[in-house]
């Protein structure tokens, strides 16, 4: 059994930064997809950003592109999630997500089937 353990959530101020942290408890990185999901109150879950990490560019969703940034360092076991220039509607529940195996176009776009194994969330709040 793989489990997945996010940190580095927490409260900033609109306009601040965090980095998210995801440690796989196994070596699974190198082959497969690591992704950041993130589901508001009230609101339905969202990918916001996917990476093979076999190699290859990752994605951003559209609402965070220029804002957020996918890492992952396979040696560590770990994915990153570097968020800059954070705005309110940021705000939500960060969920780390991996596959056991994956090629590239399975991961991106990322999809939630791809995805077997879930974290179970970081809350991360931004306010003014």
């Amino acid at each position: 059994q793989v489990q997945l353990m996010e940190s580095g959530g927490g409260s900033v101020q609109v306009g601040g930064s965090l980095r998210l942290s995801c440690e796989a408890s196994a070596p699974i990185l190198g082959n497969n997809c690591m992704a950041w999901f993130r589901q508001a109150p009230g609101k339905e879950r969202e990918a916001v950003a996917a990476v093979y990490t076999g190699g290859g560019s990752p994605y951003h969703a559209a609402s965070v592109k220029g804002r957020f940034s996918i890492a992952h360092d396979n040696a560590k076991n770990t994915v990153y999630l570097q968020m800059d220039r954070l705005k309110e509607e940021d705000t939500g529940m960060y969920f780390c997500a991996g596959s056991l195996s994956g090629t590239w176009y399975q991961c991106l776009p990322p999809r939630e089937r791809t995805y077997n194994i879930w974290g179970q969330g970081t809350q991360v709040t931004v306010s003014t």
